[in-house]
């Protein structure tokens, strides 16, 4: 049997296109997501199981679990786009925002952690290149990504040498959490002319590289946090 991949956010832009590039490469796959339409569409296209399940739910792990037990390795592929600045903020934004893109990654590593030790298993997690990058408005989104990438370098300490853990740091990419922003050819244009390399990333982007690191192809990488943005938080 092949290794089972657990894939969440799994209807995003970048979470199927990995669970497609893993199954067409051979892989055993779980996708999870909150959306049954969607989940079930993709899962019936590229033939695995799925799980339906809302990760700012209490109890969500359980219904994962549920399904699937044993995994070489957990992509978690959730994120937001929380815009606002600094004096429309509130503590309610901070704490929607931790829950989906922090504590409840850290809750389903924890429910696989001894699995993934067994299997010598790897996580990948994702950030952004706001976390790097000031940008005006991002101070939720950005101090939460931020806080993803401490755990990308503190568990990839504490489960060396059993479980690696990498992390992803995209710029804009083109999904659904991001059409309000891109709605208006003018300012996509502009947000693309802000990378060196000239337009907006795609779902295949950063999935290519979540595929390199989930993988044994990247068995000697661990504790990284890799930028897939165009060249923007460094070069412009």
């Amino acid at each position: 049997m092949s290794e089972k991949y657990l894939i969440f956010g799994a209807t995003g832009s970048i979470g199927s296109n990995l669970s497609e590039q893993l199954k067409n490469s051979g892989n055993d796959i779980h996708l999870v997501a909150r959306n049954e339409s969607d989940v079930s569409a993709i899962a019936g296209k590229l033939g695995c199981s799925f799980t339906v399940a809302d990760v700012l739910e209490d109890g969500f792990i359980e219904k994962v679990k549920k399904d699937v037990t044993e995994i070489k390795g957990i992509a978690y592929c959730v994120g937001s786009i929380d815009l606002k600045p600094l004096r429309m903020v509130k503590e309610e934004d901070f704490n929607k925002c931790m829950k989906l893109n922090l504590y409840s990654a850290v809750e389903t590593i924890k429910a696989y952690q001894e699995s993934l030790k067994k299997n010598k298993g790897s996580i990948v997690l994702f950030s952004t290149v706001a976390a790097q990058r000031g940008f005006t408005n991002h101070t939720i989104i950005a101090s939460t990504k931020a806080a993803v990438e401490g755990l990308t370098v503190s568990l990839a300490a504490e489960f060396a040498p059993h479980i690696r853990v990498n992390c992803v740091a995209p710029s804009l990419t083109k999904s659904k959490i991001a059409e309000p922003m891109l709605r208006s050819t003018a300012i996509a244009e502009g947000i693309a002319k802000a990378h060196p390399l000239k337009r907006l990333g795609e779902g295949k982007d950063s999935a290519s590289l979540a595929k390199f690191l989930i993988t044994e192809d990247s068995s000697w990488v661990t504790g990284q946090i890799i930028a897939v943005d165009g060249g923007r938080s460094k070069l412009s």
